[in-house]
């Protein structure tokens, strides 16, 4: 756990994302909490881990998710020092290396 984030506000944050059941309360619930760009950003940064994941070049990223170099290496920093997060979300979707 990361304790930087560790909240009871974040606790609660969590504990309600946890009750979204489908793909579209998702969208009702995060429509609420964020902005269209802030939910873009974050599907931007998964899809780049994925992408890292598969070995694929910076350079061919950025090409795919429009996402700066500054984020693809933010995300593959985050993804070296792992807390495993995107290990278990990728291997719950069932998405290869």
């Amino acid at each position: 756990m990361n304790e930087k984030l560790k909240s009871e506000a974040v606790d609660y944050l969590f504990d309600g994302i946890l009750q979204l059941k489908t793909q579209e309360e998702c969208y009702t619930f995060f429509a609420d909490l964020c902005t269209a760009h802030e939910v873009q950003s974050l599907a931007q940064r998964l899809e780049v881990a994925k992408l890292l994941r598969k070995g694929e070049t910076y350079q061919s990223i950025a090409a795919k998710t429009g996402a700066s170099t500054a984020t693809i290496s933010r995300v593959n920093r985050s993804m070296t020092d792992s807390h495993g997060g995107y290990d278990i979300v990728f291997n719950r979707i069932g998405e290869e290396k």
